[in-house]
């Protein structure tokens, strides 16, 4: 696909799209191997990029990036004074859609988000030290994070969009994505913001161990050591908690779940794994209805989802939404957007909204 771009540089138009194409195509950030299935890192991807954004070209030039098409080559173009460009997260979203209409990977783009965003450390006050929305999770050594296994596959999925849309920082594609999927799948409409930044290169990435467990010897007290860590309290807790109303547990990959239930051995996707709702691929409040029955084998309970209904501050909120989903969503809405901003260093400050 062709794309035209108009650079203004200072008084003087040049018209760079060519070069750029020319420059980029030989050398990607991420590789695929033929099945699509795995990612390569190759040594030369890390040092282009960032010999790529210190250009003195395009450090020293305030540069403005007007879309011509909607359509983009898969050559990234040129970085412009804000970290993402709204008509870009627009067509983006669009594509985003297209992608849950044929793959049916809303869960996994949920987690997505989730997981790049859920490092935040509120006592850490450097960027990008503190962890958070920052697109870390693109690299190797975070995505082999035990927490992270099949990410990659996420990753996969969407790696042609950011090729398609080079001014898109992996941390707001990522959050892109898992709002939308909310939104597709009928949840709520999330107030998200754009703008974040990215961090530079692998040795950026957060340590093991920020992520929640699933089985923890004490789970109401787990998801409050990490979940308080980010700042977020009880309501937040639970309220995300119902995201699992979307998606499976795959033993494979995280060791809890079966094989396959007579809720997913058809798919839609992939078929297997133990899903927590009997329609996993739809937003609603079933999650918190079914974990208060626990009357299906074949739905997935794990001890921090039986906590939120144990433990006495949590169960609160439970109870309010298995019998409100309007309160559901609400909560829900507020809770995710504040998520997606955790440890983000915004460009410009006050972020983007599309």
């Amino acid at each position: 696909m062709a794309e035209r771009l108009s650079l203004t540089l200072n008084n003087t138009t040049t018209n760079m799209a060519s070069s750029l194409r020319t420059q980029i195509s030989g050398s990607r950030l991420f590789h695929f191997s033929s099945s699509g299935s795995k990612l390569s890192f190759p040594s030369s991807s890390f040092s282009f990029t960032r010999s790529l954004v210190s250009s003195p070209l395009l450090s020293q030039k305030r540069c403005q990036a007007t879309l011509v098409n909607r359509s983009f080559s898969s050559a990234a173009t040129t970085q412009c004074t804000a970290a993402t460009d709204p008509e870009q997260l627009k067509s983006a979203r669009e594509d985003i859609k297209e992608l849950l209409n044929t793959k049916f990977c809303h869960p996994i783009l949920v987690r997505l988000g989730w997981h790049d965003a859920g490092t935040y450390n509120k006592n850490i006050s450097e960027w990008p030290q503190r962890g958070g929305a920052n697109g870390s999770l693109r690299y190797e050594i975070e995505l082999k994070h035990g927490a992270n296994a099949g990410l990659v596959n996420a990753l996969n999925l969407i790696q042609h969009i950011k090729d398609m849309y080079s001014g898109i920082s992996y941390a707001d594609l990522f959050q892109l994505a898992s709002a939308t999927a909310i939104e597709e799948a009928g949840g709520p409409k999330i107030p998200m913001k754009y703008g974040r930044v990215d961090t530079s290169g692998p040795h950026e990435c957060p340590e093991e161990g920020r992520l929640p467990d699933a089985g923890p010897p004490s789970p109401a007290n787990h998801l409050r050591e990490v979940f308080y860590r980010m700042g977020l309290d009880d309501k937040d807790i639970v309220a995300l908690s119902g995201a699992h109303t979307l998606g499976r547990s795959r033993p494979e990959r995280s060791g809890w779940g079966k094989p396959e239930t007579k809720y997913t051995k058809k798919g839609p996707g992939a078929p297997g794994g133990q899903s927590w709702t009997p329609e996993w691929l739809k937003f609603d409040n079933s999650y918190f209805t079914e974990i208060k029955e626990k009357g299906d084998e074949d739905l997935l309970v794990l001890p921090t989802d039986a906590a939120i209904f144990e433990d006495s501050s949590f169960k609160v909120y439970a109870e309010k939404y298995a019998a409100d989903q309007d309160a559901f969503f609400k909560d829900y809405a507020e809770s995710h957007a504040k998520l997606s901003n955790l440890g983000a260093k915004f460009n410009p400050p006050e972020g983007i909204i599309i």
